[in-house]
């Protein structure tokens, strides 16, 4: 069996690059625009705090110029028992962040015969997002939000980030991607502490339908499809994706009180 020096260290991602650089990611491209292929996109993200840990939530719509290429996508993903990424973006860059993300999550668990903390977790991220910027100068930007549930503080915790790979913590909620500031906006309005859990679901429905209503890029929820956002939540029992027919039944209550105060 071929065995490697321990010199490489718990990094994952260095292992790859100093014994296989070939198989990291790499989406640059040339500088000719001609030679510029169409890229899929996918936003808008957010994340905020709860009574019982944290939630994160994506809209499902990619598109490719101004075309939908997508009603289904997903951008929220668990990365360990106890934290979760969502990510927005160019997306054939955005699922190879979170690939190797979670796996470097896995390989530092393996050989250091326990978890990152969270800090460490977000600041590992944070160096893939900066490795990826010579590639979002070229338009293929892969932004995330990453959240977890902090069992020394016993609280969620939430950071966002920034094109270069700046890392910053949050006390309440983070939005990004091409509808973040609506819905920033919105979480920023209705946002208040210890809220409970539908209460909180409806929240993010709300904040990514405002969003949706300004950026074409956006999509709430299709309750003729029966399509609606990817909404997970990092507790201390781990993580759990909201199931379908709870995003229904809390779409179709505001729907209608939308409507009821439609005059």
């Amino acid at each position: 069996m071929l065995r490697y020096p321990d010199t490489f260290g718990s990094s994952f991602t260095e292992f790859l690059q100093r014994t296989h650089r070939h198989l990291m990611p790499s989406f640059a491209v040339p500088d000719a625009d001609w030679a510029k292929p169409v890229v899929t996109h996918g936003t808008t993200i957010l994340a905020m705090k709860y009574k019982d840990g944290v939630m994160l939530a994506g809209d499902r719509r990619a598109t490719e110029g101004f075309h939908v290429s997508s009603r289904r996508i997903e951008k929220v993903f668990k990365t360990d028992e106890h934290s979760a990424i969502a990510i927005g973006g160019a997306a054939g860059p955005c699922l190879e962040m979170v690939k190797l993300f979670q796996t470097e999550l896995e390989h530092y668990e393996k050989i250091e015969g326990e978890l990152l903390g969270l800090e460490g977790k977000a600041n590992k991220l944070a160096k893939m997002v900066s490795q990826n910027f010579p590639a979002a100068l070229q338009g293929l930007v892969a932004i995330p939000i990453f959240a977890g549930y902090d069992h020394k503080r016993s609280e969620g915790r939430v950071y966002k980030y920034d094109v270069t790979g700046g890392v910053y913590e949050e006390d309440e909620y983070a939005a990004t991607g091409s509808g973040g500031r609506d819905a920033h906006n919105t979480l920023k309005k209705l946002y208040r502490s210890g809220m409970e859990y539908r209460e909180a679901i409806r929240l993010c429905l709300e904040a990514l339908y405002d969003a949706a209503d300004e950026d074409i890029g956006t999509a709430g929820a299709d309750l003729r499809r029966d399509i609606y956002p990817s909404v997970m939540t990092v507790t201390a029992g781990g993580i759990a994706p909201v199931p379908s027919a709870i995003l229904r039944e809390v779409s179709l209550e505001f729907f209608n009180s939308a409507t009821e105060r439609t005059p």
